[in-house]
């Protein structure tokens, strides 16, 4: 449905440097929407490969806790041992404005926090494996929530996209054409009026010369006054 204005050339122009505008912004849209959907199926491919290798690591660190705690019985003491890591950090980044989450967790040399003397081997490795484990965890939440933020990103550049699309740009072409087709018919009225005008004129200029040709032909025919005499 056009947008009822009031049919003027500035309206005209206006009009069209809005839908050109308009045409601009859907294909910018586009383009970013497109961006955000190769940057989220990269993301997507990264979870599935993390969530397969920390499944396995998960498993490896279960299974050696498991032994651990058959061999030596009930290790929460030496668990409750272990120093908290307060290292993790978080930053944003920035694609086509969508701000996704950049976690960071300080890589360092591992210490071993418990004595050798009461611990096995299954201790050191399920040590091991748990730290492994919480680097991927990061990893993985880093990229599930950048996945999460980065749908949500093309669910609103779409919703604004298919607006401008399916409603501003068609509502702007049925404006120009209502302005276009009006300013045309007010054309044809004034072209209309011109010629009426036109040829009132020349039908007044016409009868004023046959009146005044007329009147010369009977000056002609009327008889001279002193050849009567």
């Amino acid at each position: 449905m056009a947008e009822r204005v009031f049919p003027t050339k500035g309206n005209l122009l206006s009009t069209k440097k809005s839908l050109v505008l308009a045409e601009l912004g859907y294909e910018l849209l586009d383009k970013k929407r497109n961006i955000l959907v190769r940057e989220m199926m990269m993301m997507i491919d990264a979870a599935k490969a993390l969530r397969g290798s920390i499944e396995a690591t998960y498993k490896e660190a279960y299974a050696a806790l498991q032994t651990a705690n058959i061999t030596m019985g009930v290790i929460s003491d030496i668990a409750e041992a272990m120093p908290v890591d307060n290292s993790l950090g978080m930053t944003v980044r920035s694609v086509m404005g969508c701000e996704l989450p950049k976690l960071s967790i300080e890589h360092k040399t591992l210490g071993i926090p418990y004595g050798f003397s009461e611990t096995d081997g299954n201790v050191d490795k399920a040590y091991l494996c748990f730290d492994r484990v919480k680097h991927m965890t990061v990893l993985l939440v880093e990229v599930d929530n950048s996945v999460y933020h980065l749908a949500n990103a093309i669910k609103k550049t779409q919703t604004r996209a298919n607006a401008l699309k399916n409603i501003v740009v068609p509502r702007y072409k049925e404006t120009i054409r209502f302005i276009t087709e009006s300013l045309e018919e007010k054309e044809r009225e004034e072209f209309s009026r011109l010629k009426i005008i036109k040829r009132q004129k020349e039908r007044k200029k016409y009868r004023v010369v046959a009146k005044t040709s007329y009147e010369e032909k009977l000056a002609e025919q009327r008889p001279d006054p002193d050849s009567v005499m």
